[in-house]
């Protein structure tokens, strides 16, 4: 669908970023999405449009802060250190920290991505995530994290817990696709997304 359309489509939930670009454009569509009462996950680019530009900043902390559904972010560190104004090595410093802060600012739901992911609330809670590996780091493994989470919120999850699930399921399909032999070197997007798919079915069939 054209994106436009999409937002006003009666969305559960939704996800910007992933190979949303910048300018004009895509600050319009994001700023539109901002002000939808639904379940917002905000990475890559649309993460990056929030950090460089102070009238989508003025839209979250304003304007989002008055609605009732929650509102998610999962940077990586460099993205983590662009929202912040920091650098890079001061994020990596003391992630969790980062985390806190960056839920805290923007009254978010947060996953800092990296090493043990680390998820913060805004009321001062975090988690470390204690499944995945360095195939994580392959293109486009973020991607499938945002709309591992996305699917769950459409579901009816609650928001943290479809979070953690999320983020602890995508690592565990990281992690038994390189038992299966298959990475950490060249562990592919795709072959996250079939790892997820095998366990959480298992799940389903374990009745957890």
């Amino acid at each position: 669908r054209e994106p436009a359309a999409l937002l006003d489509a009666g969305l559960t939930a939704l996800a910007c970023g992933p190979g949303m670009g910048g300018g004009e454009v895509a600050l319009g569509l994001l700023e539109r999405a901002c002000a939808l009462d639904l379940p917002l996950l905000l990475d890559a680019d649309a993460l990056n449009l929030l950090a460089a530009e102070s009238r989508l900043q003025r839209v979250v902390l304003a304007e989002r802060r008055q609605c009732p559904s929650p509102l998610l972010l999962t940077p990586h560190p460099s993205e983590a250190a662009r929202l912040l104004g920091a650098d890079t090595s001061v994020v990596q410093a003391d992630r969790g920290a980062a985390a806190l802060e960056l839920a805290s600012r923007y009254q978010a739901l947060v996953v800092l991505k990296g090493c043990g992911s680390i998820v913060a609330t805004p009321d001062g809670r975090w988690f470390v995530n204690t499944t995945g590996n360095p195939g994580l780091a392959a293109a486009g493994t973020g991607d499938v994290l945002s709309g591992l989470v996305v699917a769950l919120l459409a579901q009816g999850w609650p928001a943290l817990e479809g979070l953690l699930a999320a983020v602890h399921l995508h690592g565990l399909a990281a992690d038994e696709r390189v038992a299966a032999g298959c990475g950490p070197v060249g562990l592919t997007a795709s072959e996250v997304i079939d790892g997820a798919r095998t366990c959480f079915n298992r799940w389903v069939a374990q009745g957890r």
